[in-house]
C-alpha cells in the first residue's frame, strides 16, 4: 500500500529541510499542513520555504491563495487528500509537513463532524473579547484549553461554539471521533530538540526574520490586520509596534517569547500521538 509520511514537530525544529530531503530521496513532492503558509502575502513571518527550497521539490498548498480568501479545514482536507492520493498513484509515496496540529489531524484521521452553532450563538461569541473567550473555554473544556493556541481567536471560537452547542467538552467530542478510512498507510515522523536548543533556534530565527524585512512585510499588511489570518505570532506584536503601543525591540522580544509558548503547545499536542520525537538532525 502507498505511504503518506507526515513530518511534524514544533516551530523552528527543522521540518522543512527534513521533509525536502525525504521527498527528494523518495522521488515525490511535499504537501504543506501549515495553516499560515497557504497565504501568498505571508512569507517571512510564517517561515515559508525559500525560493531555492520550493524549486528543489514541488510544494503544494504554499502561497496558494490571498489572505482575503480564508481556507477552512474541511476544504483543506478534501483538497489535500486528493493531491496526496494523486502523488502516491504517480510516485508511490507522498510527504506532508507542518506544525498546525488540526491540519495534521485532518490528513491522518479526517475532520470530525461536530455540531454547528446557531447564528445567534456565533454572533455573540464573535463579539466576546478574547480574554473572556479564554476564560469561558478554560471553564468548559480545560483539556482543550491546555493545548490550544490561546492567541488564535478562530480556534477559541470554534471550540466554544461546539462546547455550548453540544453541551459537552470539545476535546471529548474530538476524542470520540472515528478515524476516517484512508486508501494508504500513514507514517508519522515527529521531530524534536532539547528545549534549550529549540529556544535558541527560535530566537535566532526571529532575528533572521527581522533582518530579512519582517517589519516591512507586516506594515504592508496593515489594511488586512482585522482578518483572523493576521492574528498570529509575528504579526500581532509588530502591529502593536506600528500603533506605538510598544517599541520594535519590545515587539521582537514578545515574538520570541510567544513563539516559544506556541512551540510548547505544539509539543503538547504531538504527545497525544505517543510518538517519541527524533532529533531533527538525524
Amino acid at each position: 500500500m502507498p505511504t503518506l509520511t507526515i513530518v511534524a514537530g514544533p516551530t523552528a525544529v527543522g521540518k522543512t529541510a527534513y521533509a525536502i530531503g525525504l521527498a527528494r530521496s523518495l522521488g515525490t513532492e511535499v504537501v504543506s499542513c501549515d495553516s499560515r503558509q497557504f497565504y501568498s502575502e505571508l512569507r517571512i513571518g510564517v517561515a515559508r520555504p525559500s525560493d531555492d527550497e520550493l524549486l528543489s521539490v514541488r510544494h503544494h498548498f504554499v502561497a496558494c491563495r490571498p489572505v482575503t480568501d480564508p481556507y477552512n479545514i474541511y476544504d483543506y482536507e478534501r483538497d489535500a487528500i486528493r493531491v496526496a492520493t494523486g502523488l502516491m498513484e504517480r510516485c508511490g509515496s507522498a510527504v506532508a509537513v507542518g506544525g498546525s496540529g488540526l491540519y495534521v489531524d485532518a490528513l491522518m484521521h479526517g475532520v470530525s463532524v461536530l455540531p454547528s452553532p446557531t447564528p445567534e450563538l456565533r454572533a455573540s461569541l464573535q463579539a466576546m473579547p478574547i480574554e473572556e473567550k479564554r476564560a469561558r473555554l478554560r471553564l468548559l473544556d480545560p483539556d482543550y484549553y491546555a493545548r490550544v493556541d490561546l492567541r488564535n481567536p478562530v480556534r477559541l471560537q470554534r471550540a466554544l461554539e461546539v462546547c455550548i452547542a453540544a453541551g459537552r467538552p470539545y476535546s471529548a467530542l474530538l476524542a470520540e471521533s472515528k478515524p476516517a478510512a484512508r486508501p494508504f498507510d500513514v507514517k508519522l515522523v515527529v521531530l524534536g530538540l532539547p528545549p534549550a536548543e529549540l529556544r535558541e533556534r527560535i530566537d535566532r530565527r526571529v532575528d533572521a526574520m527581522m533582518a530579512a524585512g519582517l517589519a516591512d512585510e507586516v506594515a504592508s499588511l496593515l489594511p488586512f490586520r482585522h482578518l483572523p489570518t493576521l492574528r498570529t505570532v509575528g504579526y500581532t506584536e509588530l502591529f502593536a509596534a506600528l500603533d506605538g503601543r510598544c517599541t520594535v525591540a519590545e515587539a521582537v522580544e514578545a515574538i520570541k517569547l510567544n513563539t516559544w509558548h506556541y512551540a510548547r503547545k505544539q509539543m503538547s499536542w504531538l504527545r497525544r500521538y505517543g510518538k517519541q520525537p527524533q532529533c531533527a538532525g538525524s
